[in-house]
């Protein structure tokens, strides 16, 4: 199994985070695998600068241009030019033939990857157990929900650990509302890599539909094969598998893509309607024991090689099962935080509905939502679900916009909103 220092003792080598490398020596990374990239993005290219070459390989002019003196003497590479101090460089014949078998054993092509100690440092120091959170913050994350004073300071417990939470409770209590509303809770940034090398090997890790990139000031100088984001959220559903949960590579490109888990790490993942997956439960859960209890992961390369990163996560399951049926007490112990969300009393239906009102542009009438709690738990025989007022004010909206009218609510409205969406005593 590889580890690292750093993992081992997290003290090691901690520094400014994503700081300017302007020696190779300096990268944590053999040099034939710069070289391999460089000659591979020349391959692809007819012709690029070496400031062009630098962009590509995020990696500083003074690096760049000592893996093309290295390219030049081993005569895979020639000058075509010289523009000012810039040369244009293009891969030889003999660089060609190179580059082509590179790229039929490992296709990826991009920014240098940081080395597996580089990574664990920047993870460690960045924890998500360090974020704060304070009461003013949750009134501005929650601020498109309605909860009551107690659940609103246990969720804010729940995110101030940084550790696991677990929502539970019926359907239609606002549990995905909740898990959504987390992902966005933490407003400071970190540093994620474009890419990570174990053993030789390229792992991917930046992925554009998780990461939101931030601006970095102008005049900061900073290793470029890091981006600055917003601490990042992952959410799996239904098709989570637990397969996903380890390395993937593409059969095609032979190289691999960071799981769900690492790329969360520093941030949020939410594993939505738990218990609803492919897998049983167990399974699941057993997967992810060690990782909650350690906060290390162990992942596997294809040759069978394991190595150890950090699990940095705030993992935040919602489910409406019964927790009893999710796992034995080990396991629920694990569970930092468990949350039960409910049905809801008259008055906070009230606050809802006027919230959503508002959202929709209907005017709120206190008389109106009365007659809906009554057609609710009368007429439909439904408790007070939180999500009901948005799904009848949709009805409402779309009914109105069928009739090319601004929407607004009475009685009738109110009722044909209800015929629409329930399924009546007499249908069943």
């Amino acid at each position: 199994m590889i580890e690292t220092d750093v993992l081992k003792n997290p003290t090691v080598g901690q520094g400014p985070l994503a700081q300017a490398v302007e020696d190779s020596r300096d990268l944590q990374l053999k040099l034939a695998l710069l070289e391999e990239l460089a000659l591979k993005s020349l391959f692809l290219e007819a012709e690029l600068s070496s400031r062009e070459l630098a962009a590509r390989l995020k990696l500083s002019f003074q690096v760049t241009d000592q893996i093309i003196d290295r390219l030049r003497k081993d005569q895979l590479c020639e000058i075509k030019g010289l523009v000012g101090s810039v040369y244009r460089v293009a891969a030889s014949g003999q660089g060609k033939e190179r580059a082509a078998d590179l790229l039929a054993r490992n296709g990826y092509v991009g920014p240098a990857p940081v080395s597996l100690a580089s990574y664990v440092q920047h993870v460690l120091a960045q924890s998500i157990h360090r974020a704060k959170m304070e009461p003013s913050d949750m009134a501005r994350i929650f601020r498109h929900l309605v909860l009551s004073d107690e659940a609103l300071e246990r969720i804010g417990t729940a995110i101030a650990s940084g550790s696991t939470l677990f929502l539970h409770g019926p359907p239609g209590t606002g549990k995905t509302a909740i898990a959504e509303a987390i992902a966005g809770a933490f407003s400071d940034s970190v540093w994620i890599p474009y890419a990570v090398e174990v053993e030789g090997q390229i792992i991917t890790v930046f992925d554009p539909g998780v990461h939101r990139p931030l601006p970095v000031p102008a005049d900061k100088e900073y290793d470029q094969r890091w981006v600055l984001c917003q601490r990042p959220c992952v959410i799996l559903g239904g098709e989570l598998t637990i397969d996903m949960l380890d390395l993937q590579i593409n059969p095609t490109t032979k190289f691999y893509v960071a799981p769900p888990q690492m790329k969360a790490n520093n941030g949020v993942l939410v594993v939505d309607d738990f218990g609803r997956q492919r897998v049983r439960p167990e399974e699941l859960l057993n997967r992810w024991i060690v990782p909650l209890d350690r906060q290390v992961d162990l992942l596997s390369l294809a040759g069978g090689k394991k190595f150890d990163i950090p699990f940095d996560v705030m993992v935040v399951f919602a489910t409406n099962l019964e927790l009893a049926h999710l796992g034995d007490d080990a396991f629920l112990r694990r569970m930092s935080n468990k949350i039960k969300m409910n049905y809801v009393s008259p008055e906070l239906f009230h606050r809802i509905f006027q919230q959503i009102a508002g959202d929709y542009g209907v005017a709120y009438d206190a008389a109106l939502t009365d007659h809906l709690i009554e057609l609710l738990t009368e007429r439909y025989r439904e408790p007070l679900r939180p999500c009901y007022p948005r799904d009848i004010l949709r009805q409402v909206v779309w009914l109105a916009r069928y009739r090319g009218q601004a929407p607004r609510l009475d009685a009738v409205v109110l009722e044909k909103a209800c015929n629409n969406f329930f399924v009546s005593a007499e249908s069943t």
